[in-house]
């Protein structure tokens, strides 16, 4: 018998259809060990020694496979082709070695960039040993992700309270972000005009032309700035007669794009699909392990992690063949197309994400396929059978006229069209573009030299320049990949932890940075700023490339970044966060402290003469604060976005006086955000109440704040125990109250209607679920496929949750609860059982 090992059981199920009865095909379910999360994992002055972990459920598996090696003639480990493929099958082998379960049986690697019964028993066919300069570049990446984690997240815990983590691309990533989005503030918008004239040819067909030049000089974009100068050069082009000077027609070629690395498919997927990085890269997976068809499973796609650009030459042969059948041999080219890489630093190991049989069209399996699915074979497959197609071939054509006006100027005026002559690779498939416009076709009519059009209007346009736009996810990864940061694996973990950290959000799917990221990255960039600089990392990355390929020894590379390294975080030691919050003020000054509309000092307090605003840092993180503190209690919540709203908020308003005693009701703004007080005779402490999540700030009125200050109201007795119950507003939310037990509301505005039936049900309905209110089903996924029992989607008290059996699991931000797929939840359920295997195990020391 011989054992397999892979890494996911749909993985494992097609394989063992390939492979016959004598094989065993086990599922590692991904990565069995790992670096504990505590100080002394990586030991640099043990020679970078490292203490791995094998969580509970890894260890049942890790157990179940060693048993199976026991009685086997042969270990063949057949993870995935990356890097941390090769990882996973070192870790197993490792395992195993402790275990003593090998003795002198062979072990082989084999690896195949397909899902297919050709591609595995070929990779069968020919077995390899493990690639220890892989696992080599594997260790040096944990090892410097963990020192920088376990050493830098320290100091910005100490010097800036609040900050969660930094991290060695992580932080880079997030400085993208944030330099991104300090462009957009410093941004000053350009006036300038367009004048375009619309004139009919001798046939009558109308074209446009601009105006190019002026008294023989030539114009750029920015050369008439203003309404009155175009208003003039209007007028005189109102008063010419034009002459065609000059007709050129430039035959040009459109070349088709490479088929898809990672990267690229991800930036493709999320402009014509809409899809985020991390929802293309499992609908993908899902491709590539196999897809049940007429009864037979088999891998449609190669795998998706790559920055190759090259395919099989197979692969091209079939490409032909489709493409002559298909489309005609006019869109054939005479030779095979090839292509080379443009990223920076890219291994081009693998293949590039091409479908396993290029004759399978999409319309074929369709049927065999999820909507998602479809969609995401469909981009693929076209994009890799154009790759193969003849270019486009365009005309361009531009027409130059020229006049002299009655006020004796000389006018040039340019008239151009891009006419597609053969589509070629277009009549199936067109790069989508970010922030643009793409280019469109403009036919022109047939205009002759020598020739005097008609002259139908002239329009003077005004524009402004804008700032260049925020990042999406896809823009973002394109950036990371031509500065050499990051890798293929690790794109959209990284992105997802600067949305789990609270450093970044997206909205209308552009990245924006929260203050919190902004701190971090502002704090980096003043006391670690080598390590956040976008070349050193991309260096690192390329000396980590060099490791993979045994140019480089994995400990030298250790060494050199740990001395460096150790330098600068014990030259923070002594670092006071008075001189954090000078260095930061200056750094964001453009985003704390917004110019106000009508001038004067940013800094300047609204609320008491002479005091300056600036950073504070508090429990909690930071804000805004005045140094007249304690006399000026002025505090504003960081990450407002620009100097109106910063202004508005940094105002107390007077709401008006309570009816029944005459007390002032301000609205206010605080570090924790906007709230309502009841001003307090005899210097007594003020009654506040915050404004709620969910009501409009600027919507509060006398009338609403008054019944938030009336919080909290009595509902009635229960008919029970004869005691009150209240409603009100706390940290959690709205709720209900009785003899000390909380019941949560559905939102804040049932706080003020709820009744005494509804307050009593909900109430109950908590005692019945243990203590707790029962979490509304958002959808059912059914029986676990490895343990059973039900699997839910729940709407919890904060937010949506996977539920099993005893196991709750956060949905992480920006998955939607309706479109969680069993193989998400179970891999999220095991990611908490192991966080919380690990956590008792601490705790029991």
């Amino acid at each position: 018998m011989n054992v397999v090992i892979v890494e996911s059981p749909a993985k494992a199920k097609t394989i063992n259809k390939y492979l016959g009865s004598d094989y065993e095909v086990f599922a590692s379910f991904g990565h069995v060990r790992d670096l504990p999360a505590k100080d002394g994992s990586v030991r640099p002055d043990e020679d970078f020694a490292m203490t791995w972990d094998v969580d509970a459920k890894a260890r049942k598996r890790l157990n179940e496979i060693a048993d199976a090696v026991k009685d086997s003639d042969r270990l063949i480990l057949a993870t995935d082709p990356d890097r941390e493929g090769e990882a996973i099958s070192w870790h197993v082998l490792e395992f195993l070695k402790q275990k003593k379960v090998l003795k002198d049986k062979p072990v082989e690697r084999v690896v195949f960039n397909a899902i297919t019964k050709t591609a595995v028993l070929d990779a069968m066919a020919h077995p390899r040993d493990i690639d220890e300069p892989l696992v080599d570049a594997y260790l040096a990446r944990r090892a410097l992700d963990y020192l920088v984690g376990f050493n830098l997240s320290p100091v910005l815990w100490r010097k800036l309270p609040g900050a969660r983590s930094a991290g060695r691309v992580q932080s880079v990533s997030l400085r993208l972000v944030c330099d991104r989005e300090k462009e957009i503030e410093t941004f000053v918008s350009r006036e300038y005009w367009s004048v375009v004239a619309n004139f009919d040819n001798a046939e009558a067909k109308p074209f446009d032309a601009r105006l190019v030049t002026l008294d023989g000089e030539k114009l750029d974009k920015f050369a008439v700035t203003n309404g009155d100068q175009a208003g003039g050069i209007k007028a005189s082009i109102e008063a010419t007669s034009f002459t065609v000077d000059s007709v050129d027609v430039k035959p040009q070629k459109r070349h088709p794009a490479p088929p898809f690395t990672t990267s690229t498919l991800q930036q493709e997927a999320s402009r014509k699909l809409g899809f985020a990085a991390a929802h293309t890269m499992r609908v993908a997976q899902k491709l590539y392990e196999g897809i049940s068809i007429d009864g037979d499973t088999t891998g449609l796609i190669t795998y998706m992690r790559t920055d190759g650009v090259q395919i099989a030459p197979e692969a091209i042969d079939a490409c032909r063949d489709v493409i002559g059948g298909e489309y005609g041999s006019q869109y054939l080219p005479e030779k095979p197309k090839f292509y080379k890489t443009k990223a920076k630093n890219a291994q081009e190991a693998h293949e590039a994400i091409r479908p396993t049989r290029l004759a399978r069209l999409p319309r074929d399996i369709a049927k065999a396929l999820d909507p998602e699915q479809a969609k995401l074979y469909e981009l693929i497959w076209k994009r890799t059978i154009a790759s193969q197609m003849a270019s486009a071939e365009m005309e361009r054509t531009s027409v130059e006229l020229l006049g002299t006006g009655g006020d004796g100027r000389k006018i040039g005026l340019r008239a151009t069209g891009t006419v597609v002559a053969f589509d070629g690779y277009l009549t199936l498939y067109q790069e989508g573009k970010d922030d643009e416009d793409d280019e469109k076709s403009t036919r022109l009519p047939r205009i002759n030299k020598g020739e005097t059009p008609k002259l139908n209007e002239v329009s003077a346009n005004q524009h402004f320049t804008e700032p260049p736009p925020r990042y999406t996810e896809a823009t973002l990864i394109k950036r990371m990949e031509e500065l050499g940061i990051g890798r293929p694996s690790t794109y959209t973990s990284t992105l997802s932890v600067l949305r789990d950290r609270d450093y970044v959000r997206l909205d209308k799917k552009r990245l924006i940075p929260e203050g919190k990221g902004r701190l971090v990255t502002a704090f980096l960039e003043n006391f670690f700023q080598r390590y956040v600089e976008y070349d050193f990392t991309a260096d690192l990355e390329a000396k980590l490339d060099k490791v993979s390929n045994g140019e480089i020894a994995w400990k030298d590379l250790l060494r050199e970044f740990w001395t460096a390294f150790t330098e600068t975080v014990d030259g923070t030691k002594d670092l006071r966060v008075s001189q954090v919050l000078d260095a930061l003020n200056e750094t964001l000054k453009e985003h704390v402290f917004p110019v106000p509309a009508e001038g004067g000092d940013p800094r300047a307090c609204k609320s008491c003469e002479g005091g300056q605003l600036s950073l504070k840092v508090g429990k909690f993180g930071a804000f805004i604060g005045c140094s007249n503190y304690p006399e000026c209690r002025f505090t504003r919540q960081l990450g407002l976005e620009n100097a109106d709203q910063a202004q508005a908020a940094s105002a107390d308003k007077l709401l008006g006086n309570d009816p029944e005693t005459g007390e002032e009701i301000m609205f206010k703004n605080g570090r924790f955000g906007p709230y309502v007080e009841r001003k307090a005779e005899d210097d007594k402490k003020p009654h506040r109440s915050s404004i709620p999540k969910g009501m409009d700030p600027d919507s509060v009125d006398l009338e609403q704040a008054l019944k938030l200050l009336a919080l909290p109201r009595e509902v009635g007795l229960h008919p029970e125990t004869g005691t009150m119950i209240s409603a009100g507003l706390g940290r959690y939310g709205p709720f209900v109250l009785n003899d000390g037990k909380y019941a949560n509301l559905s939102s804040w505005e049932e706080v003020f209607t709820v009744g005494l039936n509804r307050a009593v049900t909900v109430l109950a309905e908590k005692k019945t679920s243990g203590g707790r209110a029962t979490a509304k089903t958002l959808k059912v996924l059914g029986d676990h496929p490895d343990l059973g029992g039900a699997i839910q989607v729940l709407d919890g008290r904060y937010g949506p949750y996977i539920k099993h059996g005893k196991i709750n699991a956060t949905l992480p931000k920006g998955v939607e609860p309706e479109a969680v797929t069993v193989e998400q939840a179970v891999a999220l359920i095991a990611e908490k059982a192991a966080k919380g295997k690990g956590r008792r195990k601490r705790a029991s020391k």
